[in-house]
């Protein structure tokens, strides 16, 4: 459970670190979330 963790916190800083506008942050995280779902089911 650690290691997911620590893997969903460096995807979602690799997420922040490529994006250059707020709207692009949003979808982003947007995506972020959702490919997290998909793992969780």
């Amino acid at each position: 459970m650690h290691k997911l963790n620590l893997l969903i916190i460096a995807a979602l800083a690799a997420l922040l670190v490529g994006c250059n506008t707020v709207k692009g942050i949003g979808q982003d995280l947007e995506k972020g979330g959702e490919a997290i779902q998909k793992a969780t089911k």
